[in-house]
């Protein structure tokens, strides 16, 4: 013992800096037979089967089939997870089991954790572009905060890429589809010095030129353009110790526009009065823009666009200790700025009540984290992970908007600059561990004691006295904080044979303070927002059934949340659409969830997916000086669908010796979604489903294959987001399968 703590501490002292590692890297391993799918679900690879936590995955098999490089795509095939689309990566969110960030500000964490390759993301946005050469990634549901880096209690997205290998292999890929979407990918990977040193380097150039027609411009928008780079340096010292080195960097450029016109009025809520915005429809009118719920046009002067460059470094130690222990720690720094031009009035001339704003900003942001954890051998009578976690993060931002309005004296024109930003520092101490009773019967424990400090600092000048639409006058704030939290997870799992699992769980858990910091902040919004918490049940059975060609695996959960921190509706700022970050009250989900997938022979599967959510607010606590009804108890809360289902099959045959065929399709269908606060029933989007159809031809002999892709094959038109406005009606986003569109793959391996 005396040996393994001199190795554990020399080990801490010599290791600055550093994150933590949930599974090996060298290990990283996802069949699409999911009966043999290990997750990283405990901070170590477990079979999926025998893991006491609700967990979907994703393959880079599906990434291939159906066209998806990033969160959004993805986790439109996870029946638990929705996704909240923005012109800018900033305001993106994700979701499970409805619970999410309904939120923009900067001094706000996300509900829902990022993690790839072993390191936390503080910020969502980090997440939502382009990942390069994704093996797989695991949803996790529930709070997770006693097995994962920083606070994630609604859930948490685990991305993991490839590694590096002792065999030397390459890839190259090309891909084409309608729209003038393209994609063209390659990698190798291989021994440098035998048992010694491997490593593997990965590309990515890729484009869209959109399906959003700009008339006033005459242009198409909603696309895209990314570039970038993934590698890994696996060093093995010795049979002890392996060192990987990573280093990433992804550049997008999205031309997403600031919302599309559907309807030029809004519904109140509860009244359901219909208010036409007249000097909207006028405006619209004379831009010939025809604002319906299929509208694909947009007319806006402002080249509207977002760039984001995002990349980091990580440095992970994996030392054995010997009799079964092993120590992990990942030093990681991670960098990410975003610059973003919005036509912010959504039109492209200038109107008696409806003037013209263009909003610029510029963010730039860094992190650096730290997490050493200690694992035991398994099979004894108590098994544990434990360890120390911090993370730093480090954000500014300027914004400026600019605005020119029709005066009795011709255009006036005003102008608004913010300087603000956030710095925060998390620590905690954490461990979970099995009481294994017998072989078949644990109970499990976890417990994570926390810090969270945070700090901002605003200042805006504005060269108006008063509010001009949107633009508040000059005001400087700043403020700290600091606050204890905790979460723990106990439960009990009992195997009643090899293969059926079963197991109850309750956990605990939080979300850190906030402050409402954005460009339109007001002396009143400084104050600090309480933790969000939350408690949650679960109860489990994962099965597996006629020689494991049968699996079947359901949860079921209640979770309720207090000071739950979302945006509240505010239109008091010179009549632009203004919200401000709120603890909103208590919010509640609760549900089942299901995994069912079939084998009958070799080559054929089929299956689906599915999950029932009943996500409401339960109390909203509602302003006193509220300007728009905000009595919204019982109501759903936004991108929570109480149904979600996934249905898919693949065949695969040998047509020779030489040759392989295969034929797959999916059908993902959601119940109606509202995507607001306000309940209002022009921010509703109706039921849809999409089908999707691949098939592919695969020369054995020289590592070929041509994949041929349909998406959305019914053609149907939804929209990912449905909002209001800035200056009144309302406006949609529009997703890349918004219609039909097919293309072709070529791989080739070597």
């Amino acid at each position: 013992m005396r040996r393994k703590l001199a190795i554990a501490s020399s080990l801490i002292i010599a290791c600055p800096l550093s994150m933590p590692v949930y599974a090996k890297a060298s290990d990283n391993k996802v069949s699409e037979d999911k009966q043999t799918i290990q997750v990283t679900a405990k901070s170590r690879f477990e079979v999926n089967q025998k893991t006491p936590i609700s967990t979907s995955v994703f393959t880079k098999e599906q990434v291939k089939k159906l066209n998806v490089h990033d969160l959004q795509g993805m986790l439109a095939f996870i029946p638990s997870a929705s996704f909240s689309a923005a012109p800018s990566s900033k305001d993106r969110s994700i979701f499970i089991r409805g619970i999410g960030t309904v939120a923009h500000s900067r001094g706000l964490e996300p509900s829902v954790s990022t993690v790839i390759d072993g390191v936390v993301l503080s910020r969502g946005a980090q997440a939502t572009s382009d990942i390069l050469d994704v093996d797989h990634i695991d949803v996790l549901k529930g709070p997770q905060g006693t097995r994962f880096g920083k606070n994630a209690s609604a859930g948490l997205i685990n991305i993991v890429t490839a590694a590096p290998t002792q065999d030397f292999h390459g890839f190259g890929e090309a891909s084409y589809f309608s729209g003038n979407e393209y994609r063209i990918s390659g990698g190798i990977s291989g021994g440098i010095i035998k048992d010694k040193l491997a490593a593997n380097a990965s590309f990515l150039v890729s484009g869209f030129d959109g399906n959003v027609h700009n008339d006033f411009l005459g242009n198409t928008v909603n696309g895209y353009k990314h570039r970038g780079g993934r590698t890994k340096f696996l060093w093995t010292p010795s049979d002890r110790t392996k060192v990987t080195l990573g280093l990433d960097y992804i550049y997008s450029n999205d031309n997403v526009p600031n919302g599309i016109f559907v309807s030029s009025a809004k519904t109140a809520y509860p009244s359901g009065k219909v208010t036409n915005n007249a000097a909207l429809q006028a405006a619209l009118k004379n831009e010939a823009i025809t604002p319906t719920k299929n509208n694909n046009h947009i007319s806006n002067d402002t080249y509207g666009y977002t760039i984001d460059h995002n990349g980091g470094a990580s440095i992970t130690l994996d030392q054995d200790l010997g009799d079964g222990y092993s120590l992990t720690s990942i030093t990681a720094y991670r960098r990410w700025q975003n610059k973003q031009i919005y036509d912010y009035d959504q039109l492209a001339h200038i109107y008696d009540s409806l003037p013209k704003l263009v909003d610029v900003g510029w963010i730039n942001f860094w992190q650096a984290s730290q997490e050493i954890r200690i694992a035991s051998p398994k099979g004894h009578f108590f098994d544990y992970v434990a360890g120390f976690y911090y993370l730093h993060s480090d954000e500014h931002e300027i914004y400026d908007r600019y605005m020119d309005k029709l005066s009795g004296s011709g255009v006036a024109s005003y102008h608004g600059h913010a300087n603000f930003g956030t710095r925060s520092n998390n620590y905690a101490i954490f461990g979970e561990g099995n009481l294994n009773f017998t072989k078949k019967f644990r109970a499990v424990l976890g417990l994570r004691l926390l810090r969270d400090d945070l700090s901002y600092f605003f200042g805006r000048q504005s060269d108006s006295a008063t509010t001009v639409t949107g633009i508040r006058p000059s005001f400087k704030s700043s403020g700290s904080t600091s606050h204890y939290g905790y979460v723990d997870r106990i439960g009990l799992q009992y195997d009643v044979t090899n293969n059926i699992h079963s197991y109850f769980t309750y956990s605990h858990g939080y979300k850190g303070p906030a402050y409402n910091i954005f460009f339109s902040i007001q002396s009143t919004d400084t104050s600090v927002l309480k933790p969000e918490t939350n408690n949650s049940y679960e109860i489990g059975l994962k099965t597996q059934f006629w020689d494991k060609k049968i699996t079947a695996n359901f949860a079921a959960f209640i979770e309720n949340f207090s000071n739950y921190q979302a945006n509240n509706v505010d239109s008091t700022a010179g009549g632009a659409l203004i919200t401000h970050l709120v603890n909103a009250g208590t919010v509640s989900t609760k549900g089942v969830e299901g995994d069912i997938r079939i084998r009958p022979i070799k080559d054929f599967s089929f299956g689906g997916n599915f999950a029932y959510n009943h996500a409401v607010v339960d109390h909203f606590n509602c302003p006193v000086n509220a300007s728009v009804s905000c009595n919204v108890d019982g109501k759903p809360l936004p991108f929570a669908p109480r149904w979600k289902l996934v249905a898919n099959a693949d065949y695969a045959t040998d047509l020779s010796d030489r040759f392989r065929f295969t034929i797959g399709g999916s059908y993902n269908w959601q119940s109606k979604t509202q995507y607001s606060l306000t309940e209002t029933a022009d921010t509703v989007q109706k039921a849809y489903g999409i089908l999707n159809f691949n098939t592919s031809i695969t020369d054995k002999k020289n590592k070929l294959s041509v994949m041929l892709i349909m998406r959305n094959a019914l053609n149907t038109h939804y929209s990912p987001y449905l909002t209001y406005g800035s200056l009144g009606g309302v406006t949609s986003w529009i997703s890349r399968d918004y219609g039909r569109y097919g293309g072709v793959t070529i791989h080739k391996n070597f």
